[in-house]
C-alpha cells in the first residue's frame, strides 16, 4: 500500500550493446510493472542527441504506455518548450487528452535538454530559443487548451481538451513562474540538491490559486535504487554516476556495465563530485530507501516523490520499484494525491 504519492521519471536509457528499440520495450515493462504497483504517474524525458537516452519523442512514448496500461497517470518530465512550437505541443498533448481522459500529464521544461546546436536543429530558428521568451510560448500554450478560443488558430485536438500542466524546474526561474501562475511544480533534485529548499520556497512564496490549484502542489524528482543489501545497490547505481560523468565531458556514451563503471579509474576530484551529487538521493537497502527518502519528505515538504532510477538491467530496474513499492512506501507518510494531479 503506497501512502505517500509517488511516481516514476524513465528516460529510457540505452544500455551498452542494447539497441533504442530494446530501451523503449524495457520502459514499458517498467510502466506496466508499476501501474500494478500502485505507483501514481510515469514521466518520461525529452532528450536528445544523447546516445544513453530513447525518450526523445515523449508524446509518441506516452501514446504507446498509455494504451499498455490501466490506471496510471502519463506524462512527460518534461516536454522542452524550446524546442517546439506551442501549437505543436497542444495538438500533440490535446489528442493525447481526448484519447486517454484524465491520464495525462503535459510536465513543461525551458532548457532544451540538448545541446544549442541540436535545438537549432529541432527548431530550425533561434526565435524562442531563449529564456526570455519561455513566459510568452507558456501563455500562448495554456491559451490553445482553453475552452474558448484566444486567437485566429484552433487547436484541434486541444481546445478544451486540458492535461495536467506542470512546470519542471532546476533553479528559482520556473519555481517562482509556477507559483505565479498557480500550476504544480516540479523539482529536479535528482541534477543535485543544493538548490531544492530555495526553489520550493520560492514556489511556495509566489504561489497564487488558480482554476488549476488552490493551494501549491510540488513534487520532487530522486534518484532511487534499491536492492536487497546496501552494497549491491550501490553496485548497480554505478553505470548512471559514470553516465553523468561522461555527459558533463562531452562524451556521452550507452550506459555502462556495473563491472565497467566499477573498474573505471576515476580521478580524485570525479569521486568528489559523485558523491556529492549522491547526496540527497536514495541508494541501498530497502531499510536505507526508506530512511532517506523520509528524509527528504521532512526536509522538503513535498506532496510527491518521483522516483528515477538510472541502471543497466531492466530486472534490476523493475526489482528496485517492487522494492520500493513492497518494503518502503508503506513506512513513508504524506499528503494523498489531489489535483487530478
Amino acid at each position: 500500500m503506497i501512502n505517500v504519492p509517488l511516481s516514476v521519471l524513465d528516460l529510457a536509457p540505452v544500455a551498452a550493446g542494447a539497441s533504442a528499440g530494446e530501451a523503449l520495450r524495457h520502459t514499458t515493462e517498467l510502466a506496466r510493472r508499476t501501474d500494478e504497483l500502485g505507483y501514481h504517474r510515469f514521466w518520461v524525458a525529452e532528450h536528445h542527441n544523447m546516445p544513453a537516452i530513447a525518450s526523445s519523442a515523449p508524446a509518441v512514448l506516452i501514446a504507446h504506455l498509455a494504451a499498455q496500461t490501466d490506471r496510471i497517470r502519463l506524462g512527460s518530465g518534461g516536454v522542452m518548450l524550446p524546442n517546439h512550437a506551442p501549437l505543436v505541443v497542444a495538438e500533440q498533448f490535446g489528442t493525447l487528452e481526448a484519447l486517454h481522459p484524465g491520464r495525462i500529464d503535459l510536465g513543461i521544461g525551458r532548457a532544451p535538454g540538448t545541446d544549442r546546436v541540436t535545438a537549432l536543429a529541432l527548431r530550425r530558428t533561434m526565435e524562442g530559443l531563449s529564456a526570455e521568451g519561455f513566459p510568452r510560448e507558456l501563455a500562448d500554450l495554456m491559451n490553445f487548451f482553453a475552452d474558448e478560443a484566444a486567437g485566429p488558430i484552433t487547436a484541434t485536438p486541444g481546445r478544451g481538451e486540458r492535461p495536467a500542466v506542470w512546470l519542471l524546474g532546476s533553479s528559482g526561474f520556473s519555481a517562482q513562474l509556477a507559483g505565479a501562475l498557480g500550476l504544480p511544480f516540479s523539482f529536479a533534485h535528482h541534477f543535485g540538491g543544493e538548490n531544492t529548499l530555495p526553489a520550493l520556497a520560492l514556489y511556495r512564496q509566489s504561489f497564487r490559486p488558480s482554476r488549476w490549484l488552490r493551494e501549491p502542489y510540488a513534487m520532487v524528482a530522486v534518484n532511487a535504487v534499491c536492492a536487497e543489501t546496501d552494497e549491491r545497490a550501490e553496485w548497480l547505481a554505478g553505470p548512471a554516476g559514470l553516465s553523468f560523468l561522461r555527459l558533463r565531458s562531452g562524451r556521452p556514451e550507452p550506459l555502462a556495465t556495473p563491472e565497467e563503471a566499477a573498474a573505471y579509474p576515476y580521478q580524485e576530484m570525479e569521486r568528489e563530485f559523485l558523491a556529492q551529487r549522491q547526496r540527497g538521493q536514495a541508494t541501498g537497502s530497502p531499510e536505507t530507501v526508506r530512511r532517506q527518502l523520509g528524509e527528504l519528505l521532512e526536509r522538503t515538504g513535498a506532496d510527491e516523490l518521483m522516483l528515477t532510477t538510472m541502471v543497466y538491467d531492466v530486472a534490476d530496474r523493475v526489482r528496485s520499484f517492487e522494492l520500493i513499492a513492497e518494503e518502503v512506501a508503506g513506512g513513508l507518510r504524506g499528503r494523498a494525491p489531489g489535483l487530478g494531479a
